[in-house]
């Protein structure tokens, strides 16, 4: 082999391993979750030039009591420690509802040890009910609540705040990743355990965020 061939092979293998030094002595890992429920626009006129940036939508204030201990609970105090998942369940927990909740069962589980990841579960139906389907999911007081409230407030919630759209007097069995600031930060197909595997990874994104900001 030629010395010219022997240099250009040694830069070709050579090149690589300095790209690898580099990236891991300088390089920074930089995670972002997306912000959902977009509502408008703005326009901001920046060195005269006009930027336009999303605007998305924040949670309003919200109220409804817990089932398990009758006292209300409100959406600032779900996200106070950091974040919360969100879902529904429609009247009488069908097959496909009992699903979403096995999923998030494993969801409790794998964070059973975070104080700042807590669940809650929205349904209409008498506080009996929803302290039944707690006690069936093992929820662990504190950490998953089943909160329940009269038809118009769970409605407003679903419908205006979540924008969950209603088929057949029921909702789609959607779970919700919802920031510290009441921003939607994921949606997710309860049933579907590849799409709970990616909320479950997606917790551990959001934390890691607010660790490293």
């Amino acid at each position: 082999m030629r010395p010219q061939q022997v240099l250009l092979l040694g830069l070709m293998l050579l090149v690589p391993v300095l790209a690898f030094l580099f990236l891991k002595s300088f390089g920074t890992n930089r995670y972002a979750l997306p912000f959902y429920l977009p509502e408008h626009v703005d326009s901001t006129l920046v060195a005269g030039k006009w930027q336009r940036d999303t605007v998305f939508h924040q949670l309003g204030s919200f109220q409804l009591r817990e089932a398990a201990s009758g006292r209300e609970v409100s959406g600032a105090e779900l996200r106070a420690q950091s974040l919360y998942v969100l879902s529904a369940m429609p009247p009488g927990c069908p097959p496909e509802c009992q699903r979403q909740t096995a999923q998030l069962v494993r969801v409790q589980e794998k964070f059973r040890q975070e104080s700042r990841v807590r669940l809650a579960s929205v349904l209409t139906g008498p506080d009996s009910l929803a302290a039944r389907y707690a006690e069936q999911a093992g929820a662990i007081a504190g950490k998953w609540y089943f909160l329940t409230g009269n038809e118009s407030t769970v409605t407003r919630l679903l419908e205006q705040e979540l924008r969950l759209p209603p088929t057949a007097g029921t909702y789609p069995l959607v779970v919700q990743l919802v920031d510290r600031d009441g921003y939607v930060r994921g949606r997710y197909n309860g049933t579907s355990e590849r799409d709970m595997n990616r909320l479950i990874t997606e917790i551990s994104v959001l934390l890691y965020i607010y660790e490293h900001p």
